[in-house]
């Protein structure tokens, strides 16, 4: 089965973006989302990331 990377429709925080990539790469979605608060606080490239992905990740199917 091809796993395909999607925002989360059931761990979201905002738009689902750190969810989806939880569990597509299998890890604790909260350090995901660590990663993005430590690059956002760095320079904001976290928070620039995050807004593409939100818009470039397509939402899971139901």
């Amino acid at each position: 089965m091809d796993k395909k990377l999607y925002r989360s429709t059931r761990d979201r925080k905002i738009a689902g973006v750190c969810g989806g990539i939880g569990e597509y790469a299998n890890v604790d979605p909260t350090i995901i989302r660590a990663i993005f608060a430590i690059f956002a606080i760095w320079g904001g490239s976290g928070l620039l990331i995050y807004l593409a992905l939100m818009f470039i990740m397509p939402e899971q199917p139901y």
